[in-house]
């Protein structure tokens, strides 16, 4: 019977050495999955993880402006057919940006980027330097449609709402064209960024076409009211032909216009970094556009 129970506290007493041994090895090993060493050098100078906008999504990145005294879409070095009052300054988000004095940049070369097959899912990301005017409308880019009004793609600026000294409130109202041939479009009705003729402002257009949703960005943060457009026929389609307008549309444009609508104006401010990609950006990488815009990178 002693032996009986010497044997048993002995079982008892192995227990509970193995358990604490088995949660002492469990302490001591803190990478069970034998990750590699994370070297906190190889992040010196990143953000996000990122050294440039350059390396977000470069796969992606199917129509690029970077300014940098050239006005030619880089990609596809697709040249401005017509331009006007407009200029090549410093002091850029990266490098050198395009200055706007009521003008536009126009493209009527087909950019096969921007193809009805090339073009389902979106994300356009794009700086600006703008005021409010309190008469007239702003178109920043457009996907162009030859003589029609609305395009395939028309980001509007109601730069009529306020007047210039209102620099905290920017009302976006962009719009797309659908394989219905109707229209969907979006508002910021809430939140807004702040702009103004010195700050530099980050605007994105995010289009998802399996789900139909259409976000709005401005400085890292989702502003957009409307965003769920629907499928079906509301998807968006960017018809062939279609051409480029940076700062105005047609009927800001001589020898183009269409119809008696005067609500645009042609754009006063600057443009920068104006970037399109072939699929919607998770969220975390239009933050990492912004964070590393302001820092030039």
């Amino acid at each position: 019977m002693k032996f009986f129970k010497t044997y048993i506290s002995g079982k008892l007493m192995l227990s509970a050495l193995i358990s604490l041994g088995l949660l002492s090895s469990c302490e001591k090993d803190g990478n069970p999955n034998n990750l590699p060493d994370v070297n906190p050098a190889d992040y010196e100078g990143k953000i996000d993880g990122y050294t440039s906008s350059d390396e977000i999504f470069p796969r992606n990145l199917v129509a690029y402006w970077s300014f940098d005294d050239t006005k030619n879409e880089v990609k596809s070095n697709t040249a401005p057919t017509q331009t006007a009052n407009d200029s090549f300054v410093d002091g850029g988000v990266r490098g050198k940006a395009i200055s706007l004095n009521s003008g536009y940049l126009y493209y009527a070369t087909q950019i096969n980027a921007f193809k009805s097959d090339s073009l389902k899912s979106f994300t356009l990301s794009q700086w600006v330097k703008i005021t409010n005017n309190g008469s007239k409308r702003t178109m920043i880019f457009q996907i162009a449609r030859p003589g029609i009004f609305n395009g395939s793609l028309d980001f509007r600026l109601n730069t009529q709402s306020f007047p210039a000294t209102t620099t905290n409130t920017l009302r976006m109202n962009p719009r797309f064209t659908t394989v219905g041939g109707g229209s969907q479009d979006n508002l910021n009705s809430t939140l807004s960024p702040t702009i103004g003729a010195d700050k530099w402002t980050h605007l994105v257009l995010k289009y998802e076409t399996t789900t139909g949703v259409f976000n709005m960005w401005a400085d890292g943060v989702n502003v957009g009211s409307f965003n769920n457009r629907g499928v079906g026929n509301n998807l968006f389609k960017s018809y062939e032909p279609g051409e480029i307008i940076i700062g105005g549309n047609y009927n800001t444009i001589p020898g183009k216009t269409i119809g008696t609508d005067a609500t645009f104006a042609n754009m006063v401010g600057q443009i920068d970094e104006i970037r399109v990609y072939n699929r919607a950006l998770p969220d975390a990488h239009i933050r990492a556009l912004y964070n590393l815009g302001k820092a030039n990178k």
